[in-house]
């Protein structure tokens, strides 16, 4: 089997609630997402996404994916799309860093190699841990009463995770938190996830303020010292995300006693391939972990589920079901959320069919 042709394909997908926001003021409101398919010579398509968080969360943005897929993809043609770990050296040696770049190519061959052996991608990457995946629900900036609010109607769907967006002004991330966390049962996990956008003083303000409050504290700072000052300042559980981006950040952070959980993003780590190295290590050293991507639609859930549903049970802190969250449907055969869970499929591969009439014509073609 061998790589003949390699496209992209670019959706916009709306959010149901309208916007999303998070701390510094930033905000999305539409998507730009691209859906990377992978033809072998046989005929067998495999299907991949990347969806930065626009273009100011993490060094990514829509256009550079597929920017991006112009540089690499030449050299991929005529290569073994079932060889993951021969593929993902020839992209580095390609094109250095820019791993959001290489995911979906990463992904969409993962959906191959179960379309060619049979299985699903959940069973390639480790087998199939208990029979869900549990989900948090992202509550968006707003004001306290807001934010609760939409956090006691997702309670009532079955959500028992929740991932509050704070990281503004700390007086009113402070009241925030404290009215998420005083409707939630104390078996429901919240955590306070400033996205880097407290200053070190304003975080320690915060984490003093909510002392006595069972809340996880998700990346206060932008730098990995003012975190681990943080860390060291409280006794809060603490989740680390931005700041891990490969596999010596992950061992340093380890070696420090600097997170509780850490938060895996696919794309961020450039694909599945290079995520189960992490996970792997993280089950080896004993770290939960959110196991999820920056953003996506169906193939980007699709891809998270098996992620996550062949991470062992005990280091599975949580994951997201992004394709709840927009109003365009991309592909048929995508986990849907059951009371605050998701199921990866059973079915060869990611288990998804594109929706090409959605999808429309490629943006991108390279034979």
């Amino acid at each position: 089997m061998k790589i003949a042709c390699i496209r992209a394909y670019q959706v916009d997908l709306p959010l149901i609630e309208g916007s999303y926001n998070w701390s510094g003021g930033k905000s999305v409101s539409v998507f730009d997402s691209t859906i990377v398919a992978v033809e072998a010579d046989d005929g067998t398509v495999g299907f991949g996404e990347v969806c930065p968080l626009g273009p100011a969360y993490l060094p990514a943005f829509a256009a550079g994916v597929r920017t991006g897929l112009r540089e690499i993809g030449p050299s991929l043609i005529g290569w073994d799309p079932r060889e993951l770990g021969a593929l993902n050296l020839r992209m580095d040696s390609v094109l250095r860093g820019h791993p959001y770049v290489k995911s979906g190519v990463d992904i969409a061959c993962w959906d191959l190699l179960g379309k060619n052996s049979g299985l699903p991608v959940c069973t390639l990457m480790g087998g199939r841990h208990g029979d869900a995946v549990r989900l948090y629900r992202a509550i968006s900036q707003q004001s306290a009463d807001e934010m609760a609010a939409k956090i006691a109607r997702y309670r009532d769907e079955g959500y028992t995770r929740f991932q509050l967006k704070v990281g503004g002004d700390p007086d009113i991330d402070i009241e925030r938190i404290h009215a998420a966390r005083d409707i939630l049962p104390p078996s429901h996990r919240l955590v306070a996830d400033a996205n880097t956008g407290w200053t070190q003083h304003e975080a320690m303000r915060v984490v003093r303020a909510t002392k006595n409050l069972d809340v996880y504290i998700e990346q206060p700072c932008e730098t990995y010292e003012e975190c681990l000052a943080i860390r060291r300042g409280t006794d809060h559980t603490f989740v680390l995300d931005e700041n891990i981006d490969d596999l010596g950040m992950l061992l340093r952070a380890k070696s420090d006693l600097a997170m509780d959980v850490v938060n895996l993003k696919i794309s961020k780590l450039g694909g599945l391939t290079k995520a189960k190295q992490a996970r792997d290590l993280c089950v080896a050293m004993g770290i939960a972990m959110t196991l999820e991507d920056s953003w996506g639609g169906d193939i980007a859930t699709a891809a998270i589920a098996h992620f996550a549903h062949s991470t062992p049970e005990a280091f599975r802190f949580t994951s997201t079901d992004f394709n709840s969250y927009v109003t365009v449907c991309t592909a048929d055969g995508a986990p849907q959320r059951m009371s605050g869970w998701m199921k990866a499929s059973d079915r060869p591969g990611l288990g998804i069919q594109p929706r090409m009439d959605v999808l429309g014509d490629p943006v991108l073609e390279i034979r």
